[in-house]
């Protein structure tokens, strides 16, 4: 996809204008570099939006005034943008912009400020005797990013679709005698011949009584026959991603590996034909969660069961148990997340099973398509 063009950005900027007309707000001060991204198309790793009601004020730099002017001129341009320099410090620089374009009310984002950053602005305002109050917001863009446009969504597409063909790489490195961080090595570099930009996370390659420990990652141990092995992996594509988890066995499964498999994998089934519109996301963990208990593996199973992608790998919504810290939200098309049922057992091993899926109008599209088979290889 590249870059969104200039009417998708001007969409984005009116839903979060939206946001500051519902909370009284003259600007919001956006800091979090994925929103930064999402709102500007403005890629760099340092920069400050304020976006008020009438512009988007972009403070960037010397490293980025460049690639600025250059996108500005092109089809992905940000619509309303003015640029302001930075010539030291970033946040003297956002109060000098706040008076200058004379907005009273502005909202941060309470999730991305640190204290001390915080009482630097509070400081500061009263020593300048500046009119401006700052008031905490939370996941003002990020629930506009709940719901992917469609250039996301075929960003999105094409990211969980080229995971077949690393996958398919990496299974025919499975056999005893090779080292976790062996496999981990040659599927890292299929994600490099499959186009990704680069990994999403830290690849985890969990073997034999490994496979036990959800966020283990790739060491020493050689693969033995008989083995569970645990393959989580995801990459990042036009700046999204995506995440697949697989478990194999290392020759014959034993009957105990394939109870636990088919348990796991009827969880996922289960959570997965629970996605549609209007259904709250603690519904969809629920289904998978009561498959589990049903099979005496309910204890195994400690994690939530999925998560959104975007911009992160891990973003909203969450697909878990409701909890009051995290409200549940109700599903609608275009949200895209993973549906990732697990079950570890301490000293044996574990399954997880992991797709990625895109809500649609009436139900829920799989948008990875690597076997769910067990594979004994």
């Amino acid at each position: 996809m590249g870059l969104p063009v200039t009417s998708t950005l001007a969409r984005r900027h009116a839903r979060i204008r939206q946001s500051l007309d519902a909370l009284s707000l003259d600007a919001l001060v956006v800091i979090a570099f994925p929103n930064i991204r999402y709102l500007t198309n403005h890629v760099g790793s340092a920069g400050i939006v304020v976006l008020s009601r009438d512009a988007v004020h972009l403070l960037i730099d010397f490293r980025y005034e460049e690639a600025v002017r250059t996108l500005q001129t092109s089809a992905a341009a940000c619509p309303g943008l003015r640029t302001w320099p930075v010539p030291a410090s970033y946040d003297e620089a956002l109060l000098t912009c706040l008076q200058e374009i004379g907005v009273a009310t502005v909202g941060f984002e309470a999730a991305h400020l640190t204290v001390s950053r915080h009482d630097w602005f509070l400081r500061t305002i009263a020593a300048r005797q500046a009119m401006i109050t700052l008031r905490a917001t939370e996941r003002v863009v990020e629930q506009v990013r709940m719901v992917k446009d469609p250039d996301e969504i075929g960003t999105l597409s094409d990211a969980a679709s080229r995971m077949t063909a690393v996958a398919d790489a990496t299974f025919r490195t499975i056999r005893p005698g090779v080292s976790e961080r062996a496999i981990a090595s040659g599927l890292e570099a299929a994600m490099r011949d499959a186009g990704y930009e680069r990994l999403a996370f830290d690849t985890i390659v969990a073997s034999g009584p490994h496979a036990a420990l959800p966020h283990y990652r790739a060491g020493d141990r050689l693969l033995a026959a008989g083995d569970l092995v645990v393959l989580d992996f995801g990459g990042v594509l036009d700046g999204y991603c995506c995440d697949l988890t697989r478990t194999i066995s290392v020759g014959p499964a034993s009957a105990e590996a394939r109870r636990v498999y088919e348990a796991v994998l009827d969880a996922q089934q289960a959570a997965i034909a629970a996605v549609r519109p209007g259904v709250e996301t603690h519904e969809v963990d629920a289904a998978a969660r009561r498959l589990l208990e049903d099979r005496g593996l309910g204890a195994a199973f400690g994690h939530g069961t999925g998560h959104g992608l975007g911009l992160d790998v891990h973003e909203e919504p969450r697909i878990g148990r409701a909890r009051a810290d995290s409200p549940s939200v109700s599903l609608q098309p275009g949200m895209v997340f993973t549906i990732e049922p697990g079950a570890y057992l301490p000293g044996w091993g574990g399954v997880r099973i992991e797709d990625d899926v895109l809500v649609t109008g009436d139900g829920c599209q799989l948008l990875t398509s690597v076997t769910r088979e067990l594979l004994e290889l």
